[in-house]
């Protein structure tokens, strides 16, 4: 029985992004263990507590992401191989300092946002409205997140851009 009313070759393609962005998201979520265990300095206590709790978000949106493309009618990749294989972000050294472990972080936001766009496309090709939901959610959220990383690592002179109250430009 088909309760998605949505063909299956329409939904392939937004499987087969979903189970990118899962491989994806393992990745990341080591990283920031990875991190999170081998912080040191003057942040440990901030960003130690920071990485926790990226990861434990990570970790759900593994699961629900997973659960997603069982929704669809479909296996999850669920080996670290195809993970590693798979995923557009790499698993890095615990040998860098609190700014390069956020730059790193955010360099994986940046992939994962990436992918997630591309999830969306796929859905929204296949009128795959829970997919779409669930996605949308994840990049709101993905961003909110690199815009505090980013402006930990910002030197305190920086300055926002001044929006422009002409509404020619």
């Amino acid at each position: 029985m088909n309760y998605l009313n949505i063909k299956d070759e329409k939904l392939m393609p937004t499987v087969v992004e979903l189970n990118t962005l899962l491989a994806d998201y393992h990745v990341y979520y080591q990283n920031l263990r990875n991190f999170h265990w081998n912080i040191l300095g003057e942040n440990f206590f901030d960003l130690h507590n920071k990485f926790e709790e990226l990861y434990t978000d990570a970790q759900i949106k593994i699961d629900e992401i997973a659960e997603r493309i069982l929704t669809l009618r479909y296996h999850p990749m669920s080996n670290l191989k195809d993970y590693l294989e798979t995923s557009s972000i790499d698993e890095v050294s615990s040998r860098k300092t609190d700014k390069e472990m956020v730059s790193t972080i955010l360099g994986n936001h940046g992939k994962l946002l990436e992918q997630l766009t591309k999830v969306v496309r796929k859905a929204e090709n296949a009128e795959d409205e829970g997919t779409i939901d669930l996605i949308g959610a994840y990049i709101r959220e993905l961003e909110k997140s690199s815009w505090m990383l980013d402006a930990f690592i910002q030197d305190s002179s920086s300055q926002l851009k001044e929006p422009s109250m002409n509404k020619d430009s």
